[in-house]
């Protein structure tokens, strides 16, 4: 049986999840915006426990929770739908890093052709980014900040708490795409100070295409100035119109809480695992790619001396799945453009894979290890 090591790709769904959501498909049929039957009632009811459930561990209040098909739609959101208040104000001026996920650098690049002016940060080697550069780019034309909780390919962490508090009591907006945040840094991100988040049930557990964006009300209780991509019903606060995926909402919700649970037992399940990992690899020369003390430990990015990253994928593809960055970037065969932002050269990029797993994971990595040796 092959071993799935991409849990930062897209988790398996739980077994808890399934449960749910084919409960929610043979007993909960009707349309959540069906308001003359039972049926379309009992459906609402269930969005909106669902609903309530995710605010709940996200620390919002549950009407500031906008359902979505996931994080790439919830990013481009807040991107593109900045842009009107932009132009009425005058501020185009953007921030965000240049290790984002290209669901935020690809919509940027939309607004740069638009005369939106985009300020990339840098990380240095380790991976992370310096919070003082980025808030020293900040003037008087600045109209949001998007800069990722957690990057998807090196596991590292961003400071993400410092400009928030930093950019909390001034008109600029803060959005973190919290996708790979979620499920094991719930208690910080209760915690940050933001104004938009974008975040999906995949990577935790969940259904694939759903997600949700959470926005944060002013002090006078306004919501942020972004303003909606689609049009049609009304759903989601006029934000994301559209039937409810009431199945997938309700798979969403359970992982979330399932996820809440286990933090705990998860975080030091995925620490042994890292440990073991690290432990079969003794005596093979290796960088690790981002600074260990700021990375998840459910992330490992590595560059292995001799190892051709793509001759390991075709020969240890159909046993071990794992990756060299991010999966919105796999078929272009490109090095990545995350370890490229670090600084590292042609050779320590070629080499670089990424393994992910979950407090859930069982793995014995000798054999994995032995084979990538013997590639060496």
């Amino acid at each position: 049986m092959s071993l799935y090591l991409d849990y930062n790709a897209s988790a398996p769904v739980l077994p808890e999840v399934l449960d749910v959501m084919i409960d929610t498909y043979k007993n909960v049929p009707g349309n959540a915006d069906s308001r003359t039957h039972i049926f379309g009632t009992n459906a609402q009811k269930l969005v909106q426990t669902s609903r309530n459930t995710i605010s709940e561990v996200l620390g919002v209040d549950q009407s500031e929770v906008i359902f979505t098909s996931g994080s790439t739609e919830s990013n481009n959101t807040v991107i593109l739908g900045i842009e009107e208040y932009a132009e009425q104000t005058g501020k185009k001026h953007i921030i965000t890093t240049a290790i984002e996920h290209k669901a935020i650098l690809e919509p940027l690049k939309y607004l740069e052709k638009k005369g939106f002016k985009v300020d990339y940060v840098k990380p240095d080697t380790s991976g992370r980014i310096s919070a003082e550069h980025l808030l020293s780019l900040v003037d008087d034309n600045t109209c949001l900040v998007s800069v990722m909780f957690v990057n998807s390919e090196t596991g590292i962490i961003q400071p993400v708490d410092v400009i928030g508090a930093a950019l909390k009591d001034t008109d600029i907006i803060f959005h973190v795409d919290a996708t790979q945040a979620l499920g094991k840094l719930n208690n910080e991100i209760r915690n940050l100070d933001y104004n938009l988040m974008s975040i999906a049930s995949h990577k935790i557990g969940g259904p694939q295409g759903i997600g949700a964006l959470i926005y944060k009300r002013s002090k006078d209780y306004s919501r942020p100035p972004i303003k909606q991509l689609m049009y049609g019903g009304s759903q989601e606060r006029g934000y994301r119109p559209g039937t409810t995926p009431v199945a997938l909402v309700a798979g969403f919700a359970k992982a979330v809480e399932l996820c809440e649970k286990n933090l705990k037992i998860n975080h030091d399940n995925c620490q042994r695992i890292k440990e073991s990992f690290f432990k079969a690899i003794e005596g093979i020369e290796y960088d690790i790619n981002g600074d260990i003390k700021y990375c998840l430990p459910s992330t490992v990015n590595i560059s292995i001396h001799g190892l051709d990253a793509e001759a390991a994928f075709l020969c240890l593809g159909d046993d071990y799945a794992f990756s060299n960055g991010s999966a919105c970037n796999s078929s272009s065969h490109s090095l990545s453009y995350v370890l490229e932002a670090m600084g590292l050269d042609e050779t320590r990029k070629s080499e670089a894979i990424r393994l992910s797993w979950s407090g859930e994971t069982s793995v014995d990595f000798s054999p994995f290890i032995s084979i990538v040796n013997s590639m060496i």
